[in-house]
Parts: C-alpha cells; structure tokens; sequence
C-alpha cells in the first residue's frame, strides 16, 4: 500500500512538496493530442481550471500527423449508401480483430459512443467529413469517415480552436518526471519547465498540483526503440511512423506508482508503410486504399498473400512473411484507383508518383519486368482476381470485394510495402470513468485518470483502421468530465 511517506521518498530532491507547490490547477492533463485536447474542452466546460502539458516544443503529438479517419455507425454517409450497421455490429468488429483481449464493457461504451461523437465533431468543433464512407481493414461494413481536408491536423486545430476559446492554458516543454501519488490518490505532478527533448536532465524543476484530477494522456512508446524491445527484440531496428516524442518514460513512470498495466506488449505495426519515406509518410494511404477498395497486394512472385481486408495484425505478419521467404510486398493500383482516390484525396496520387514514392507503369508486363517478378505470373493473378470480382466471392483469400470492379485498364501504379512500428495497444487498465487502477488492490486510484494511447483494454490484440480517434475522443471527453467532476470511486 503507498504512502505519503513511500511516495514522497522517491520525490525528486529539494524543497518541492505537494504543501507548498509552485502552482495549483483543478485538473491537469499530461498530453496535448486529440485525447488531451477532448479532455481540457470537456474539464473547462464543467468549470474546471485546466492545464495542459506537452513534453515537446509543439502540442499535438501524434494527431498532427494523422490522416483523420473516424469509425462512425450510422453516419449520414452510410445512409446515402443504404449501409446496413449498428454499434452492436462495431463493437463485435473490435472483440474479433481484438482476439477477445479487449475490454468488452468499455469496447461496448466506445462503439455506443460512435454516432454521438459525430454529431460533437460537427456541432461543436465545426469539422466537415467529405460525403463518401469508406472500407477500412478488418471492419464488417464501410464505416470510415474522412475529414474534408485529408488531414487529422484539421481535427486537431478544431480542438486546439476549442480549448483556446475556454481558456485552457496549453503548457510546452514541460517534461513530467514524477507523479505525485500516495493511497489518497493522485495531487500533482514533478516536472521540469524549459525541457529541452530528449535530455531529461534539463529544465527547471517546479511542483504543479491538482485538486481535482490529473488526466494521462501521453499517448504510446513507439517512438522508443529501448522500450519496445523489452516485449519484443525483432523491433528495435525497425523504423516507426510515430513522432519522435512518442517514448516510454511515462509508462515506466505509472509502473512505477503501482498502475495497472494490461498487454502492453501488444504492439502493432502498420503492412502498407512505404520505405522510400521515413515516418508516417504520405504514400502508405496509396496501398491502404488499394487494398481496400481498388487494387490489390501481391508479392515479387506475381501472387496474392494475404486478404487485402485483412485486420493489420495479420496483414503486416503477412507482409514479413514475404520478406522472410526473400519476397518484397507490393501494392497494386490501376486508372480505377486513382479515380476513386482522387474523390477523398483530390490531387493525392499525382503529389506522391512526383515525389518518387510510387512508380507508374503502362502495363503490367513493365512491372513484371522492373520488380523481377516472373513473366506473365502477374497478369495471370490479375486474371484470377477479376475472374473472383465478376462472380463477387474471393475463395483465395475471401476479401469482401462485393462491391468491387476489375481491373482492366491502365496505367498501373505500384508501391512497396514496409511494416512500420505503429500503436501501442495496451496500457494502464481503466474504467468506463476512465479511472486508473491499482496493481496491488484492484481499487480505483483516487483522482487519477488515463485515456487514449496510453490506456488499455480498448483494441485488444489488434487496433482496426480509423478506430484510433473514436477510441482519443470518447474516452478522452469521459477522463476531462470525470476529472472536473473530482470522481474518485
């Protein structure tokens, strides 16, 4: 059981204490992404005087970076389509790609939530969805919306808009060493201000309490080569498409003070990264949508390998399946992807074959013969798989192309494809309060809050695609609203 006394003792050195600490807020939020932003909106609506802190010299973390992609049941887009889909439906989707590891009553909480929280992204932050759903891995239905602009930064300057408008204050450079928690709970955080990333040693040293609730919102450790490998030596190497702030420290940290932590060796990686980039990218949306909707994966022997619909589990194991039998992974678009492509992102597909990150080919024997992929093996599965759309049933694979066209016509566009270490899906164990809980008691932990990234129980085994926000924003809104309130059990 903690102390004051045991919590205290490891306390950085000097004269900062909870009795005398350098500033007092009602709630403060380590983490500026979406999750930390939905957070602060709904902590400063219930009155609560709200900080948030960022570790690096910009806010926003991973969401700036993101494609803005939300799963949302019952979306005006999917009634335009005559979509049949429930939460219900949503919710099974999770739990299945999720190998059942997820949490069912919080999984069932989030996907009642889907609808709701459209109207909120609508209503009160002002985004626009472009008019088309699509189809995104290891969902049931097309249920992905995507933000007019093309961007998760749209999303994420609504919400900074939001919070600057309630007087947030938004805190950079701040680096959290400690959190301050004993059995009474959680009532401020350690910190050094002026933080200079990665050198935990700068900064000065100050003492912020909380009266109400302290919200972690510090997202995953993908970012953090030492962390990750210690559940998985394979990743070390491997390149991420997370920013560079998103490490382990945290995480170490919440362990640390006796946190629940529930599979957090569940790490994810992406299949369609292209390794002509670094990072996230921009050519990964290129074999994601191809997979998803108008082309298709095969390997440098002209065959397929995978359902292209697959779950990014399987696809990216998949993927270093190929790689492992001396095999490179490719994506496969013609005329009909870019058409389609260019309706959600306008220009997209012209941008990345300028930058070098995908090739065009007038026929297929040309890729055949630049990827060293045995004569006439492509054009034979080709073959197949128009043969398998025209009958609308895949029996290789058993990819959903019901709604699929062939692919006839060129040019043809080509990506390869890299796994990339993506998401961190497990993480501190919570409630559908978004409560944090104790490793050794099993009890709440007074004023301590976790959403997002950093919490659990959400995905399970494996994350599904445009699941990320919805998973940020509900959970994120719930942990603000608790913590203003100063829920403690």
């Amino acid at each position: 059981m903690y102390t004051v006394e045991n919590a205290m003792k490891n306390a950085p050195a000097g004269s900062l204490s909870r009795q005398n600490p350098d500033e007092t807020w009602d709630v403060v939020i380590v983490g500026s992404g979406f999750t930390g932003m939905a957070a602060a909106i709904e902590a400063a609506k219930a009155g609560a005087k709200t900080l948030v802190i960022e570790k690096m010299p910009t806010a926003g973390g991973n969401s700036i970076i993101d494609e803005g992609m939300l799963s949302v049941v019952l979306s005006p887009q999917q009634k335009k389509r005559h979509i049949k889909d429930s939460s219900s439906l949503l919710a099974d989707d999770m739990l299945q790609n999720g190998e059942f590891l997820n949490d069912r009553e919080k999984v069932t909480f989030i996907a009642d939530e889907s609808s709701k929280l459209y109207d909120w992204t609508v209503e009160e932050l002002g985004i626009e969805w472009l008019p088309v759903v699509t189809w995104a891995g290891g969902h049931s239905v097309p249920r992905t919306l995507t933000v007019k602009t093309g961007s998760g930064r749209e999303i994420y300057e609504k919400c900074y808009e939001r919070v600057k408008a309630l007087n947030v204050e938004i805190r950079c450079r701040t680096y959290v060493e400690q959190i301050d928690r004993d059995a009474d709970g959680a009532h401020g955080v350690f910190v050094r201000e002026g933080y200079d990333f990665p050198d935990s040693s700068s900064g000065n040293p100050r003492y912020i309490r909380a009266e109400k609730g302290i919200v972690l919102a510090y997202g995953g450790f993908a970012a953090d080569p030492d962390y990750r490998a210690q559940f998985d030596e394979m990743l070390r190497d491997y390149d991420t498409t997370n920013q560079p702030g998103a490490t382990g420290e945290l995480w170490r940290e919440t362990e640390r003070i006796g946190c629940m932590q529930i599979e957090a060796g569940r790490i994810q990686c992406t299949p369609w990264s292209n390794p002509r980039e670094k990072g996230m990218g921009r050519a990964w949306l290129f074999a994601d949508y191809v997979g998803a909707d108008a082309g298709l994966w095969v390997n440098t022997a002209g065959e397929r390998f995978v359902n292209e619909l697959g779950n990014r589990k399987s696809s990216a194991e998949a993927v270093l399946d190929q790689h492992r039998a001396g095999l490179r992974a490719l994506a496969i678009g013609n005329a009909l992807s870019k058409e389609r492509l260019d309706k959600i992102r306008p220009g997209y597909l012209d941008e990345i074959l300028a930058l070098g990150l995908i090739d065009r080919y007038e026929t297929l024997a040309d890729i055949e013969k630049d990827w060293i992929i045995p004569e006439g093996r492509l054009v034979a599965t080709l073959k197949r798989y128009n043969g398998h759309v025209k009958k609308k049933k895949d029996p290789d694979f058993f990819r959903p192309i019901q709604c699929h066209e062939m692919l006839i016509d060129g040019p043809w566009y080509v990506a390869e494809m890299m796994p990339k270490v993506h998401h961190s899906m497990g993480g501190l164990y919570t409630d559908c309060d978004a409560r944090c809980i104790d490793a050794s008691t099993a009890e709440v932990i007074p004023h301590l809050f976790a959403a997002g990234e950093c919490a659990g129980g959400v995905h399970g085994a494996c994350r599904m695609g445009s699941c990320a926000i919805l998973d940020c924003l509900v959970m994120g809104r719930v942990a603000g609203s608790r913590a203003a309130a100063g829920v403690k059990a």
